[in-house]
Parts: structure tokens; sequence; C-alpha cells
């Protein structure tokens, strides 16, 4: 059992209370998971280059300075590196793989939660509370997110297996529920190239449906194909740069409840987390219907 979360703001004066507006959503999903919490937030696009989310670990005082100063020294480009304990978000010109090889060869021991142009992606173990004040939640803006909180049931309780999930660029996905095929899907993937990270399911779910993406699929169309590839009960959420996406598996056993508004499209495993939302008295509130999809484009 786990908490899904996600809301997109459609009045742009709203992006700035966006955080703010999550997590109570966030909290209200506790006892859902207390294991481990994430957040992706999307931002305006960069106009060049991408940005990367960088988890040190237990080190609490990496040195996110020196990170930058290497890149310089060895890749003769400009990086910056905002650095927040163990969490950083690095931006850089360089092409996406050449800066994952880089880090690799130099900082081993560097997760790369996500890459893109607009993704942002904090998580970390510890209740929702705890790892929304550690990166400071309240404080982030954004046009759209996705959170997540985790009860883990299937692999263990570490940074790397709570969710968000993301793959390719600018693309997450977090998960209620639980796939009884995900080694299938790794056979399938793995001999084209696809390098898993984890043994959670969800990350076979989030690969499979990124992989149909840069095959060609558009999301609706990857969405679809899920639906005949992944078997399991699930509710996933989905963010892109400029949408959010949300679907449940056939029999749509892992609960979701939407809002819709002038001004938003929120959505949580359980209404109480949309319960403080303003005008949510007024809201559209419905049940999304199993596998059928709801696309949301900001």
């Amino acid at each position: 059992m786990c908490g899904i979360v996600g809301l997109l703001v459609k009045t742009p004066a709203l992006r700035e209370q966006l955080g703010a507006l999550l997590v109570p959503m966030m909290i209200g999903m506790t006892d859902r998971g207390p294991d481990s919490a994430g957040l992706a937030v999307y931002t305006e696009p960069l106009q060049s280059g991408y940005k990367y989310s960088l988890y040190s670990g237990g080190v609490e005082s990496f040195n996110w300075g020196g990170l930058a100063d290497a890149f310089y020294r060895h890749l003769h480009a400009r990086a910056v590196c905002d650095g927040h304990g163990n969490h950083a978000v690095l931006r850089a010109d360089l092409a996406p793989e050449v800066v994952r090889q880089w880090l690799k060869e130099h900082f081993p021991s560097l997760h790369v939660l996500s890459c893109g142009q607009a993704i942002d992606l904090y998580k970390d173990i510890g209740t929702p509370a705890e790892v929304a004040q550690r990166y400071g939640f309240a404080n982030l803006k954004g046009s759209h997110a996705v959170g997540h909180t985790r009860m883990a049931t299937e692999s263990a309780v570490t940074p790397d297996r709570a969710h968000p999930f993301t793959a390719g660029q600018d693309f997450c996905l977090v998960h209620n529920g639980s796939l009884s095929n995900p080694n299938g899907l790794r056979r399938k993937l793995e001999p084209k190239g696809i390098h898993f990270d984890t043994d959670n399911d969800t990350e076979a779910a989030c690969r499979f449906i990124e992989w149909r993406m840069r095959e060609g699929d558009d999301l609706e169309t990857a969405l679809q194909a899920g639906f005949d590839e992944l078997d399991g009960f699930y509710t996933f959420l989905i963010g892109t740069e400029d949408k959010l996406a949300l679907v449940r598996d056939p029999f749509a056993c892992k609960p979701a409840i939407v809002a819709e508004t002038d001004d938003y499209v929120a959505i949580a495993s359980e209404f109480r987390s949309l319960a403080h939302l303003p005008g949510v008295k007024h809201a559209r509130i419905y049940e999304p219907a199993p596998q059928e999809m709801y696309v949301w484009k900001i």
C-alpha cells in the first residue's frame, strides 16, 4: 500500500504555491506510506542545456562546489551545482550521455535521480513530513508535480527504491500496487540496451513506457501498450514536461480520486489529501474508471 498525489496548476499565479499546496497532500498519505517519500516538480524548461537531480547517499556534507570545479577542469565546460545537503541540481550544456558517463567515472557514489530541462526530483527515506522538511518542499514552485509515499512490500527501503522513478528525460512515474511480471519486462528490455538500477517492480513499468515513447509512441499510445504488457494491480501517475497522466488496471483495485477546478487538477489516493485545496468544495470530484487514460496538459 502506497500513497500517490499529483497537482497540475492551470492558473499561472498559483505556480508560486505549488509546493505549499502539495506538502499537506503528501502528509495526508502518511498512513499509506511511512517508509520513504519523493516528489518530482516540473519548472519552466531551460532554454538550453539540461539539469540533473543528484543524490549523494548518506554524505550530508558532500562538496557540491568541488563537483562543479572538477566538471570544468575535466570537460572544459561550465556547470552550476545548487546543493542542499545530500541533494543537488546540476545544470550544464553538454549532452546527457556525456554528463552521465563523467559522473559515473569520477563520482561513482552519486545517484542521478532525474535528467531533463524541466524536472527536479527529490526522494529519500523517512515519513512524508520528514522528507518534505528536509528538502524544503513547501518552497518549491512549478507548473505540476508528482508525489509518492511508500510502504515497501517487494523491495528494500532505500532512497533509490523510493518513488518517483525516472527514465529518459523529463519523464517520471509513481505507482500504488504491484506487478506480477517485472522480471519478464526486464528480460524484454535489457537486450535492447536498457539498464535497470534496482529490483523494484515500478522501475520496470517506468522504463517500459518511456521505451515505447523513445521508439516513437506518444504518451497515450505508450500507455495503451501498457494495458497489454503490464500485468498486476496498479494505479500509475505519470509526469512529462507538459502533462500529467493517470491510469488504473482493469480491476481498479488501487484507489484514486480526482478533483478538477478552473485553477487546477489534483489527484490523490484518498480524498483527505485533497480536502485542504482552495475551492475544492466546488470542484468536479470523481473516481477514475478502470483501464482508461486520463491526461491533462499544462
